[in-house]
């Protein structure tokens, strides 16, 4: 029993650095420049941009934090159908579905935490903006809006 006890106990030491990596490793993601343009006014983030699928898989998945100017963009790299959930995600979130010219094709706000319900874009999009639960509200964002950010094609 001592060898297997001193075997689980290195086997939980190795993933929960595997995991402290993971976290890290998410935290120091350099962030970008990112404009929301609602009839407001102009509503500036800083967002991780997640392009590769091991990026988009784990998305904001374990954080309990998010700074009220900060969020999270989702490039699937071809506008297609896409679905959300927020599984492992503690953060109430925004959702902002956005097509390839930079509008906003749908907006699914204050999703649930920890839920493994999908959300769907409902139309083809590029990318998927997701922001602290309660902001598109607060600062009128609707579909139609403008999303300014280098990764979107004007028409």
């Amino acid at each position: 029993m001592g060898r297997a006890a001193i075997r689980v106990g290195i086997m939980l030491q190795l993933c929960f650095a595997a995991l402290f990596a993971g976290l890290v490793s998410a935290s120091a993601q350099a962030l970008e420049s990112l404009t929301l343009v609602t009839s407001s006014g102009r509503h500036s983030f800083q967002v991780e941009v997640m392009r590769t699928p091991d990026e988009r898989a784990r998305g904001l998945m374990f954080r309990r934090f998010l700074p009220a100017d900060r969020g999270m963009l989702f490039d699937f790299q071809r506008s297609e159908p896409v679905s959300m959930w927020m599984q492992n995600t503690y953060i109430s979130l925004d959702m902002v579905f956005i097509r390839a010219d930079g509008t906003v094709a749908r907006v699914a706000e204050r999703t649930e935490p920890l839920s493994t319900r999908t959300v769907p874009s409902g139309e083809p999009v590029l990318s998927v903006l997701e922001i602290n639960g309660g902001i598109a509200e607060k600062i009128g964002l609707k579909p139609g809006d403008k999303v300014e950010h280098s990764l979107f094609k004007p028409r």
